[in-house]
């Protein structure tokens, strides 16, 4: 299976640096980037390491995911974030299992075997979020195969078909969850990875929480009423 590996970039300077020289490039099939607008650098370091980079014709995370699988060559996909929070070697552990016939892949923070960067403290708001969303989606959608616990990470690889058949949406911020849940639906094979995750050491986070709540909620509330002839 010819294997691609894209990076997932907007001003992310600081985490390519630190990422790319340790990302297994040779194993793929191509590498290349999608950047959402950077304009401290990101672009220009990754093209002086020789990794083509398109820019996103349209603002947010599904506009990016749709983009990378527009632009990808291969039979499959490996989406990777440059931030210095998880090791670049992931991405190979994902290709590996794409080759072995899983259709989605997700490197996961939450599983036996993960560390999530909020480990270290009591209060773990993000990780019981991220879990209890997970686990609402599983209770209303999946009939069958692996419980993914990690909606929300998007360092994943899927196969180009399966990705197509999802029909996930073109805009919004919803893509992480909407593969999760289309994955249950169509009852594609899915798995998780565990992975070892850091806080960030330069950057910030380009998604609030308020904002992003409203917008996951609004999304599940369309999923629950869609209609049976409109499931994918």
């Amino acid at each position: 299976m010819k294997k691609s590996l894209c990076l997932l970039v907007w001003n992310e300077l600081k985490g390519c640096q630190i990422d790319v020289p340790g990302l297994p490039i040779e194993s793929f099939h191509e590498v290349y980037a999608v950047d959402g607008g950077s304009i401290d650098g990101t672009v220009e370091f990754l093209q002086s390491r020789g990794i083509p980079v398109h820019k996103q014709p349209r603002k947010g995370l599904n506009a990016a995911y749709h983009h990378a699988v527009n632009m990808c060559t291969g039979e499959a996909l490996v989406v990777f974030f440059p931030k210095a929070t998880v090791p670049p070697s992931c991405v190979l552990d994902m290709a590996k299992s794409l080759d072995e016939g899983m259709e989605l892949v997700v490197a996961s923070r939450n599983i036996r075997g993960a560390v999530n960067e909020e480990d270290a403290h009591f209060f773990k708001p993000r990780k019981w979020g991220v879990m209890c969303l997970g686990a609402f989606a599983a209770s209303l959608w999946r009939t069958e195969g692996s419980f993914i616990r990690d909606v929300l990470h998007g360092v994943r690889g899927f196969s180009i078909p399966a990705f197509r058949r999802m029909k996930l949406s073109e805009t919004g911020l919803t893509v992480d969850l909407e593969m999760i849940v289309r994955s249950y639906r169509l009852r594609l094979s899915r798995m998780e990875i565990p992975v070892c995750e850091s806080p960030r050491i330069a950057g910030k986070t380009h998604f609030k929480i308020l904002p992003v709540a409203k917008t996951l909620f609004k999304f599940l509330v369309r999923e629950i009423i869609r209609p049976p002839s409109l499931q994918p």
